[in-house]
């Protein structure tokens, strides 16, 4: 017998594919977490390896959360998880006006800032360009500030002081400061960008009762009792 589940959109980081997210060993930790959890996990291309969080990335993304939805013994409520480039799309899917309702965000050396990817190099910016079309309205894509205007959404977020290619400060803790209580998390890691320690037992176990909370404060609304 199945068993409604949520879904899990998984946005990757620059360069990557799903394809190369579901071999990876070290990504397989926390995906097995979520799925013995019970949860759909779908890990979703984002229109391509360098997609920068692109509203065009963004519609491939939501035609398969179509098809995973139809397909699933889906329960109706979705959340984002996203990983450094991927930070970008998660942070985007949850924006009014968005193809599906997200209900969670949680973000791994993410980027949500996507002036401050433009500005760090000039291959980002080409990047960008390309995922964006050649004049790219930072001032109206740019998804941070849509989000900090926006109705606050429950938030974890994983990241590191030690993080050169995604400044933490610029990023991480502009969107942290604005997380809702009580069940958003922060979970503070040392070490490079998407090191080893971001893919452990412990992440996968802390996402996962992110998740669930998540999960059991729905159910609680849906019954008539009270969350406390």
């Amino acid at each position: 017998m199945y068993t409604d589940c949520a879904l899990i959109v998984v946005s990757h980081p620059r360069g990557q594919t799903p394809e190369r997210l579901r071999s990876s060993p070290e990504f397989s930790r926390l995906t097995l977490t979520l799925l013995k959890g019970r949860f759909a996990v779908l890990l979703s291309s984002d229109g391509g390896p360098l997609s920068w969080g692109s509203p065009q990335g963004l519609q491939v993304a939501a035609e398969a959360h179509r098809q995973a939805s139809r397909l699933l013994a889906w329960n109706g409520r979705s959340y984002a998880l996203g990983l450094s480039m991927g930070g970008l799309m998660a942070l985007r899917s949850t924006l009014p006006g968005g193809p599906y309702p997200v209900d969670g965000l949680a973000l791994i050396d993410p980027w949500v800032n996507l002036q401050a990817a433009w500005h760090s190099s000039r291959t980002r910016q080409q990047e960008i360009k390309e995922a964006y079309g050649e004049n790219v309205p930072l001032d109206t894509l740019d998804p941070l500030p849509l989000a900090l205007q926006a109705r606050p959404l429950p938030l974890w977020i994983a990241s590191s002081p030690d993080d050169k290619v995604v400044p933490r400060s610029q990023n991480a803790a502009l969107l942290q400061k604005y997380a809702p209580p009580p069940f958003s998390r922060s979970m503070p890691l040392s070490g490079p960008h998407l090191g080893g320690n971001r893919f452990s037992t412990q992440v996968g176990e802390q996402l996962l009762t992110f998740f669930q909370t998540l999960e059991e404060r729905t159910e609680f609304d849906q019954d008539g009792s009270k969350w406390r």
